[in-house]
């Protein structure tokens, strides 16, 4: 079946899941790095969105090899340590307008594995403007945990609440 007012756009039943994972950097003080996003896509060219690092898998790539991979290439951090792991994926939907546009339009939204990770390095290790590759931010900044879900776009948000509440305990020091 297809999209109704598009025959182009593939029914959200018929597109996978894209395989991702998602990283909460905490450091010493148990603060969270958020990077404030390019204004790219998510529907509104003009919006910021503010959210944790995260990528998708390559092929045939662990998701624990990806995350490493991942926090690297959109922050340059290589001083952390995985520090806890939600082994379950985390799935969300794309909302219509995005289908079709989003993520290449191949996909109906993602399958996230998140993992937790202690920053052992100081701040001038974190670089967000890549010398190979396009930057995925233009800000970045630590923040408290329970500031994570309201900064994240709507459709995103039932995760980043998941991932607040089953790291919540790591967020003392």
């Amino acid at each position: 079946m297809k999209h109704a007012a598009n025959d182009q756009i593939p029914a959200l039943e018929e597109l996978p899941y894209r395989p991702c994972v998602g990283i909460m950097l905490l450091n010493r003080e148990g603060r969270v790095w958020t990077g404030r996003r390019l204004p790219k896509w998510a529907g509104d060219k003009s919006a910021y969105v503010w959210q944790m690092p995260q990528g998708g898998l390559a092929k045939g790539e662990e998701p624990v090899d990806a995350a490493f991979r991942e926090l690297r290439e959109e922050t340059a951090v290589t001083s952390a340590d995985v520090i806890a792991e939600i082994p379950e994926w985390l799935t969300y939907d794309l909302p219509a307008p995005l289908l079709g546009v989003a993520l290449k339009g191949k996909y109906r939204g993602q399958r996230q594995r998140w993992f937790a990770m202690r920053f052992r390095g100081e701040d001038s290790e974190i670089d967000i403007c890549p010398r190979s590759g396009k930057a995925e931010f233009d800000r970045w900044c630590w923040r408290d945990m329970a500031e994570l879900p309201a900064l994240i776009v709507p459709f995103k948000r039932p995760i980043y609440q998941t991932v607040v509440e089953r790291f919540a305990h790591l967020a003392q020091s």
